[in-house]
């Protein structure tokens, strides 16, 4: 394969070189899977799985929190007290109103 890389245009050779990163990174994938499933096969046979093998667990799925509370004006709006408190919420505690008054 032979390219007269002085003959293209600098537009040219940069999509030239956007394909060539590119096949590098679909090729290292594809590398990567193979060995994976290589290496998947081989603790099968040996009666284990490869997180058994490795160490590496495949993680806790969480379950989403549950809602504690709901906005009075639209209950389809509900927080579960995580992480950054709604507007409503907020726009409720500056009227006065507690927490408690909006739990669920």
């Amino acid at each position: 394969m032979n390219i007269d890389l002085n003959a293209m245009s600098l537009k040219e050779l940069r999509d030239l070189q956007s394909q060539v990163a590119k096949a590098i990174s679909s090729f290292e994938d594809r590398r990567k899977k193979e060995a994976l499933s290589e290496l998947e096969e081989k603790a099968r046979e040996l009666g284990f799985s490869l997180a058994e093998l490795t160490g590496v667990s495949t993680g806790r799925k969480r379950s989403p929190a549950v809602a504690r509370y709901a906005n009075p004006e639209n209950p389809a709006e509900t927080w579960s007290g995580r992480g950054r408190k709604p507007r409503w919420f907020a726009a409720a505690l500056a009227t006065g109103r507690k927490a408690e008054d909006l739990a669920i």
